[in-house]
């Protein structure tokens, strides 16, 4: 509803807030003034960035086979020959924000089988672990609005070990690590190029571009450069659809697009053009006839195979490249320049590659560098300062245009449930969906397309450098055309209907804060982000508490294996499955849907209903994980001080599954805090609050985090499913070395179920759970992933979130053992910042020069082209910090920007103060720099 509308006038308005502060000035860098041009006016500095996808080939969306099997219909050995119907891929890419116009490398090396185009890795059955990408490339630079971008791909002088690599790790047991492009020994004597990709932006539309080869072996090299363009194949599944064209005219490659319009490419000095169709070679993938000789994968056939006709003479079609010949002398280094431009006819270029281009780039370097120090701390070292960049620089490489209809997927697959669909397809229920936006992907090869709840945590990050891009990204999964009718959020494209945690409350009220603090407080998002998120709310009590006790299910929830069982298949002993982290979850949203009532109480009371519906919604949340009494089916087990999923059986009995994981840590991130204020400020709520005391109050009692009741320190109250007894109880373990506690964070499972694993028999099957600090052991989701060990950086973060909140409340007269048993005592604040500082411990240089995250790869601890190069894995080992699963998951492994930057701003002391004015400093520190009140 509107705030300005008549149900919301006057009468409904509330005094006792004061009215916002004068907004903040700041004296905005130049990186800064862009972003205001591209919010406040419209220029379009967005346009054009690395939206590229690192792999289209193996995704569900260009899957049409009969059986569902997206890695074997669609592989990456078909990928050159094989047009792509939603999305294109390349090393090192930039296009437009629709994906039009793409731009990419491709190289060749003279030796390898075949033109280096994109990136190679195992599908999910060749890995050992599941997929893995197989290269070595890092995301060095970026700014918000991609003004400058730099990239690196190491590219070996050998040829390409392909078989190697699928034969060895298919032979490879689960047991053991994966076979490794290090462990070929392809770069021994450092036989390979470093190939430096730039993009500067001399305007929003015109581009420049710097390709730096450096050649790191002890011999000169030959390596084939082929900077590629190409248009997206939009016309071959629509008989309407109008082509573009590519041509080659004086001096450059002319690109025309009916909606996108007229591009140059300039080609420093004079390569050989080379062009071709962007359309599949039937011939080849299936032994049909080609409606023209000239196809995607003419440009391998014309280097590597040495077919003269493959490429088309006449110099036209919607695939082209400029051939680089370099010959680059052993230490040295060659340099390529290219230029693409929008520039009309009426303003002309001059000079594409004039001084003005390296002053350009110069500049935009610059302004690379004055942005990240503004919003760097002044507090962090140099190597701190290393990562927290490349973190940020690694989550802007991360977007991805992303297209998917699923209405017309569905047709073509004759799967459509209302179109007289007679196949079986996945997602047949989300034929609403129409997607087709810059998204902030997990991993562009790994995982190339979105997940909602990583989409929540990256926000929080990417905050940090564009605060307009983190909100537009969060409002997008309640849109209309991506939030399912029913409510439910899409978890991922193998299965939109699964259920991932709900996190995006949390991530609104926190955007919301932060834009707040900017000065620019967004109440209309906020009542948008409610409204959606109710509807979301009331999915999760029809579908996950469909008894109605206030236990909730929810299936994986992100957690894939963590569980005794597959949590999202049916139970082999039939029953239900109650599960500690969905209540928790739901506590948590209760909590957060709570919280963002409030804020929109004070321009519209009737939100004081809404709000007291959220907190009666929590109190019997935590009132059903642990009643009054001694139950042996309720989530807390007082005898061992934890809680646990509770499997309910078909017969009525229940019993409590007793493993020590993620799962009964994350009741602990259940916790919010509010200020002395509250209720005097909202009457209403305090009427309701009172009644509804009145009508529990043993309940009311029970669920109090401390005998004296609700109040805290300076008379703050806390909603929390953890008592102060509890709470000691529970960081017992979370604090212990030989449980949760490892050197380099929390744990997702227990160290003690190294020894002591846990075991559950079905019938004649045994089913177990034990530590695995590393790989999963089994292929349970695909194999490629384990919580029952590792280092998972989201779930700290959340861990770090709880113990601050809990210290805003408790202060300094609440300390704990840390590490458990070592004497050792520490506030909660004195936690969590070491808990951060473990994790951030995963990157930065130990005091014998190593990178826990690198393990012991002497080329990444050792090598100086490779030890500054930092990679955001998506979890760590449990002991070692060693990265593993996927090496390019930035995404929410980012968050390590985020926690450098809390703790480098943040003291203890600061938490004595109201939590606005903490908020409201460090964000305008943050933005405006040290020093911004």
């Amino acid at each position: 509803m509107s705030s300005t509308s008549d149900s919301t006038g006057p009468s409904r308005r509330k005094p006792g807030r004061q009215a916002a502060a004068e907004p903040p000035r700041f004296v905005d860098v130049t990186e800064q003034k862009r972003l205001n041009e591209a919010r406040e006016a419209g220029v379009p500095w967005k346009k054009w960035g690395p939206y590229l996808s690192e792999r289209q080939w193996g995704t569900v969306r260009e899957d049409y086979s009969e059986d569902g099997n997206a890695w074997d219909y669609f592989s990456h050995d078909q990928a050159r020959s094989r047009a792509y119907r939603w999305g294109e891929d390349g090393l090192g890419g930039l296009c437009d924000d629709r994906q039009r116009l793409c731009f990419a490398l491709a190289l060749w090396n003279e030796r390898d089988p075949i033109l280096k185009e994109r990136l190679f890795g195992l599908t999910n059955r060749e890995g050992n672990h599941g997929e893995d990408v197989k290269e070595y490339y890092f995301y060095l630079d970026s700014t918000p609005t991609h003004a400058y971008l730099k990239y690196l791909y190491k590219y070996p002088q050998r040829a390409y070990p392909y078989s190697d690599l699928v034969e060895t790790n298919r032979r490879r047991s689960r047991q053991e690590p994966e076979y490794e492009l290090l462990d070929t020994g392809i770069f021994a004597d450092d036989r390979y190029f470093d190939v430096f990709l730039e993009y500067a932006k001399a305007g929003p539309e015109d581009i420049l571009i710097r390709i730096a080869v450096h050649n790191r072996g002890p011999e000169a090299a030959r390596l084939q450069l082929l900077p590629s363009l190409w248009f997206r194949n939009t016309w071959s599944w629509k008989a309407d659809q109008a082509k573009p064209a590519l041509r080659a005219a004086d001096g450059f490659i002319h690109a025309a697009h009916p909606e996108l319009g007229d591009y140059r490419l300039f080609c420093e000095g004079v390569p050989e053009l080379l062009f071709t169709e962007n359309e599949s070679n039937a011939e080849r993938l299936w032994g049909r006839p080609n409606a023209s000789p000239w196809v995607k994968d003419a440009f391998h056939r014309y280097l590597v195979a040495g077919e003269e006709t493959a490429v088309n003479p006449a110099q036209t079609g919607t695939k082209a490249a400029a051939r680089y010949c370099l010959e680059v002398p052993a230490g040295g280094c060659s340099v390529v320049r290219l230029r693409l431009s929008a520039a009309a006819p009426a303003e002309p270029l001059g000079e594409p590659f004039g001084e003005a281009f390296e002053t350009a780039f110069a500049a935009r370097r610059a302004e690379a560098d004055e942005f990240y120090a503004r919003i760097v701390p002044d507090s962090l070292d140099e190597d701190e300062r290393r990562v927290h960049r490349q973190a940020l620089a690694g989550m802007l490489w991360s977007k991805q245009y992303y297209l998917f209809d699923v209405d017309t997927w569905l047709k073509e697959h004759q799967a459509h449930p209302l179109a007289g669909g007679t196949r079986q397809a996945r997602n047949a229920e989300w034929f609403h969906m129409f997607n087709g936006d810059v998204i902030s992907m997990p991993d562009k090869w790994e995982y190339p397309w979105y997940a909602a709840w990583d989409l929540a945590f990256h926000t929080l990050s990417l905050a940090l450098v564009d605060f307009d891009f983190a909100k537009e990204q969060l409002a997008l999964m309640l849109k209309s055309l991506y939030c399912h009718p029913n409510g439910q959020i899409p978890a991922y494209e193998w299965n939109f209907g699964d259920v991932n945690p709900p996190v995006h409350a949390w991530a609104a009220l926190y955007l919301f804060r932060v834009e707040r603090d900017l000065g620019r407080e967004d109440l209309d998002f906020l009542e948008r982000c409610f409204q959606g998120l109710r509807l979301n709310f009331n999915w999760w009590l029809n579908r996950k508490d469909p008894q109605g006790r206030n236990v909730f299910a929810g299936g994986f929830l992100g957690l894939d294996n963590i569980g005794v069982f597959d949590r999202s298949a049916p139970l082999p002993t039939g029953g239900t499955l109650e599960q500690a982290d969905g209540t928790a979850w739901m506590a948590f949203y209760c909590q957060n849907m709570l919280e963002m009532a409030l804020i929109l109480a004070d321009r519209d009371a009737q939100y004081e209903e809404y709000a007291f519906n959220f907190l009666q919604h929590f109190m019997w949340i935590a009132y059903a994980m642990d009643r009054i009494g001694e139950h042996g089916d309720e989530m807390w087990d007082e005898a061992d001080g934890f809680f646990y999923d509770v499997l309910r059986l078909p017969d009525g009995s229940a019993m409590r599954l007793k493993v020590r994981s993620m799962v009964g840590l994350l009741p602990l991130c259940a916790c919010t805090t509010f200020e002395a204020d509250v209720g005097t400020r909202h009457p209403r709520l305090l009427e309701l609050i009172r009644l509804f005391r009145e009508r529990h109050p043993e309940m009311v009692a029970k669920v109090a985090p401390t005998t004296e009741g609700y109040i805290g320190l300076n008379g703050r109250r806390l909603l929390s499913p953890l008592s102060r007894e509890r709470l000691v109880r529970v960081l017992g373990y979370l604090l212990d070395e030989n449980e949760f506690l490892g050197p380099h964070g929390i744990r997702s499972l227990s160290r003690h179920h190294l020894e002591h694993p846990f075991a559950f028999r079905v019938g004649d099957q045994e089913h177990h759970v034990a530590y695995l600090p590393a790989e999963s052991d089994s292929g349970m989701f695909g194999g490629n992933s384990n919580w029952r060990g590792p280092v998972w950086m989201p779930v700290n973060a959340l861990i770090v979130r709880g113990l601050l909140n809990l210290y805003y409340f408790y202060g300094d007269d609440l300390t704990v053992e840390c590490p458990t048993g070592s004497g050792t005592r520490m506030t909660l604040f004195e936690v969590a910042r070491e808990i951060s500082r473990r994790l951030a411990g995963l990157f930065l240089r130990d005091a014998s020069g190593r990178r826990p995250v690198y393990g012991n790869c002497a080329k990444f601890q050792d090598d100086p082209h490779w030890r500054d190069l930092i990679l955001f894995y998506e979890y760590f080992h449990g002991d070692t910090g060693a990265g593993l699963g996927a090496s390019h998951q930035t995404g929410w492994t980012g968050l390590v920007a985020r926690l450098l930057d809390l703790f480098g701003r943040l003291q203890a002391s600061d938490l004595l103060t109201p939590r606005e004015r903490i908020e409201a400093r460090m964000t305008r520190e943050q933005v405006g720099g040290t020093g911004q009140e």
